[in-house]
């Protein structure tokens, strides 16, 4: 009996060791696959040298192709038809950005529960809610529609999945080891599903919610003073004075009522800038060549593998150069022989929410117009990993989706989401962006840039463009609803017709202005206009000052090179601390600072407002503003199941400089009655005590660029796989905005002429996505000191301006 025992230990011991080593638990990976000699993680790790001409034999080439490496690993795609370059497009994506671009699709379709599990499920219900595959069904209809952008995803999914069929265990990225799980079949519905994603990174944030508590708790002429619909100081994107050439359609009359008391328990949210970018084009005149010259670095969250992915494609009546989305095919940022051109976010008010009268606890009917309308509902069937599958049953109006009835408690990002209302959101509408990229990849002229306008929809960007000929322009550009002023600046009642969408604004109307009297075109997430312009786009945007610095500097700047606009794109001067700092200064009492306040004060006497990565005086001033407008604002907008936002940045700044007895900066909490000067003495004691304490005495550890801990994260979030701390400089309200893992994801630099275009560029990573390869994130180092790359635009295979590594030749099977 004892024997038989023992075998059977002997027996069930490997059995459970064998099990529990090839099995994933939680974030663990299964081990002996990881570990695997022949196909764990170290079939990931890839020599630099590769071999000089490789050949590939595809089925779903129509000729032969051939794709040249440069020294970065960066393809140049040439192709003998516009199939076969979007298919190799989509194969040499994959090959370096197969797990990214899954994972971001995955994310998009509220889907990782199928990978990580029931920890993910608040997260997938969220995508699901807030309809971003529906959005993404009505998308691929509008793309499969045109015969053009229907071939350039049909053939990128092609070349997508010949590389994911050519892959087996032990080739698998790395990432699909430590996660156990395998990819599956791309489809075009991925390709749509990206590029909602990119709309809600640029345009889902939305402030209704928080404003409609606003004005319920404070009354209209409260809301109206402390959230203008203007803001104090502004340099627009299109310059003051510029004449609107149209004749503007009737916009609707605004309803005697149109806003609803809402509620919910959520922490209050103080505005700060987030997602932003930079853009601008000098024409020849004022450029050193006689050239105009373009720059563009948009602002977005920094990750490993890099958010773009750079790449050229060449085909009968296309040679451009610029990044992609992994995922899309196309060029979305770049330049050709002719034309170069860049985006920033507009921050468009495209996204409303409509509070819904259901009928009864069915939800199957709700009032509108006097009557009742039935809703129709869409199954969410979402599969939880070691569970069963979820069906989520969401609630559709004529708006759209009723996104919550009941909230989660720990899902920060449905925060600013009203419950019971219906979301109608612009990203759920046909469309059709590829066509945009399209023809902007084969654009010669002004002409063609307008046109390729015409066909976009969201997220509304700024589209910034420069010719070989000297034109400039900037345009506004997005599908604009014709709205009623401050339409959607509070949540609006479902049930009367006057609170929906009246149509559109025409594309030809949208704000734009071509070669201005300055010589330049910039934006930088400011407002699009002045106050003149006929249609309502929305009430409040990034703040002016990077906007200004931007300007300021482009107007004084004479015999522009592509270096100075380089060194430009890394410009730390911070607009708002030259407004705001020396009321602080002024505001304080010497005789009350203790020693370390003595000498902060004395750093920032001596400051010259950068941002500079071995400066102490940006970790002051970043916090002490932080903590003041915290003091200002935070015991009037903080109020228990009333969630609402402080006031902008803009406003709060003109309260202190123009109203220093304003009732705002007394403490309602306290029996005594503070001051300004009360508030910026509290907010530099915590200011000096927090750094104090966290770094110790003041000194070298508390440089803005050990403060700031710039880094570049793995997207996922996997430790090991992403960058170390970086020292740079850099802060929010300056050009070079750069937080902790937020900034210029690509920076380029484009010259334009009849010798050619002359461009350079960079963003915070490498090519591959394979944390194995040298080119992982090689770039980094070169981005972190401001240093750009040149771009090859290649006009051959054989094209000797290039550092050439490799070619592989792609010959039909």
């Amino acid at each position: 009996m004892r024997n038989k025992f023992k075998a059977a230990i002997y027996l069930v011991i490997p059995i459970l060791l064998a099990y529990s080593l090839n099995t994933k638990f939680g974030s663990v990976p299964p081990i002996l696959k990881f570990l695997n000699p022949f196909t764990g993680f170290w079939k990931n790790s890839v020599a630099i040298k590769q071999p000089k001409k490789s050949k590939l034999v595809l089925r779903n080439t129509k000729e032969t192709v051939e794709v040249v490496f440069d020294d970065r690993m960066i393809p140049h795609i040439f192709a003998q038809n516009d199939h076969d370059a979007y298919y190799a497009q989509g194969y040499i994506t994959a090959r370096d950005r197969l797990w990214q671009m899954d994972f971001q699709t995955r994310y998009a379709a509220g889907r990782l529960s199928e990978v990580v599990g029931v920890k993910a499920l608040e997260l997938d219900r969220y995508q699901r809610r807030m309809g971003m595959v529906y959005g993404a069904e009505n998308s691929l209809k509008g793309m499969m529609e045109n015969p053009k952008s229907r071939e350039m995803v049909l053939a990128y999914t092609a070349g997508i999945n010949d590389y994911i069929h050519s892959l087996n265990s032990g080739t698998l990225p790395v990432e699909y080891k430590i996660l156990d799980f395998k990819p599956e079949d791309w489809t075009p519905l991925k390709c749509a599903l990206l590029l909602k994603q990119m709309s809600a990174v640029l345009a889902m944030g939305s402030d209704e919610f928080y404003m409609t508590n606003i004005l319920q708790k404070f009354g209209s002429a409260v809301t109206a003073d402390l959230f203008p619909d203007y803001p104090f100081r502004e340099d627009p994107i299109i310059p003051v004075g510029t004449k609107w050439d149209f004749k503007p359609l009737q916009v609707p009359s605004a309803p005697q009522a149109n806003s609803v008391i809402q509620t919910s328990q959520i922490k209050t949210k103080q505005l700060e800038e987030g997602i932003g970018s930079n853009n601008w084009a000098v024409s020849g005149a004022k450029t050193a060549s006689g050239n105009p010259i373009l720059a563009n670095d948009p602002h977005l969250n920094l990750t490993l593998p890099s958010i773009w992915y750079q790449i050229q494609l060449h085909a009968p009546g296309m040679n451009s150069y610029g990044v992609s989305l992994p995922g899309a095919p196309g060029i979305i940022i770049g330049f050709n022989a002719h034309i170069a051109w860049g985006v920033t976010n507009v921050a468009a008010d495209v996204l409303d929410f409509y509070q819904v009268k259901f009928k009864d606890d069915t939800h199957s009917q709700y009032q509108y117009n006097n009557g009742w309308k039935n809703t129709t509902s869409r199954l969410e069937k979402i599969k939880i990993r070691g569970e069963k599958t979820e069906t989520d049953t969401v609630i559709y109006t004529h708006h759209g989706p009723v996104v919550y009835f009941k909230k989660p408690d720990d899902l920060k990002m449905a925060n600013n989401v009203p419950t019971g209302s219906a979301l109608r959101w612009i990203a759920h509408d046909r469309s059709n962006e590829l066509l945009t990229f399209y023809y902007l990849n084969r654009g010669k002229s002004y002409q063609d840039y307008r046109k390729a306008l015409t066909y976009y929809t969201a997220p509304a960007q700024n589209f910034v463009f420069a010719s070989a000929t000297d034109d400039i322009a900037i345009t506004a550009n997005g599908k604009f609803p014709l709205k009623w002023k401050n339409q959607g600046k509070f949540i609006l009642d479902g049930s009367n017709p006057a609170n929906d969408w009246k149509g559109w604004i025409p594309a030809a109307q949208n704000p734009t202005v071509k070669n201005p009297e300055r010589n330049f075109v910039s934006s930088a997430n400011q407002s699009s206009t002045a106050s003149d312009y006929p249609y309502y786009i929305n009430w409040e945007f990034a703040p002016y000052e990077r906007g200004k610095r931007i300007n300021d500097r482009l107007k004084s700047m004479e015999n522009i090179t592509l270096d100075s606009m380089r060194i430009m794109q890394s410009d730390s001067y911070s607009v708002f601390a030259e407004n705001i700092l020396p009321a602080l200064i002024k505001a304080l009492d010497p005789a009350k600072l203790n020693a370390t306040q003595k000498e902060a004060l004395q750093v920032m006497y001596k400051w010259n407002k950068s941002y500079g990565a071995d400066a102490i005086a940006p970790s002051i001033f970043e916090l002490w503003t932080k903590r003041l407008f915290f003091n200002i604002w935070d015991d009037d907008f903080t109020i228990e199941n009333i969630p609402m936002r402080y006031p902008s940045r803009d406003r709060t700044v003109e309260l202190i400089l123009k109203d220093p007895g304003s009732k705002w900066f007394d403490n309602v909490r306290t029996p005594e009655k503070e001051t300004l000067p009360d508030l910026v003495f509290e907010a530099l004691t915590y200011t000096c005590d927090s750094l104090e304490r966290k770094y110790g005495p003041i000194g070298k550890d508390w440089k803005w660029g050990n403060v700031k801990g710039t880094h570049v994260p793995h997207l996922a979030n996997i430790p090991g796989f992403g960058s170390e701390i970086l020292w740079n400089g850099g802060g929010k309200s300056t050009i070079n905005a750069l937080s902790e893992s937020n900034g210029p994801s690509w920076r380029m630099v484009v010259e334009l002429g009849k010798k050619g275009p002359v461009a350079k560029g960079v963003y915070p990573g490498g090519q591959s996505g394979n944390p194995g390869s040298p080119f992982y994130r090689d770039m980094i180092g070169t981005w972190t000191k401001g240093e750009l790359y040149d771009l090859y635009l290649m006009n051959s295979p054989q094209d000797e301006r290039a550092k050439v590594l490799n070619q592989l030749t792609i010959k039909k099977k």
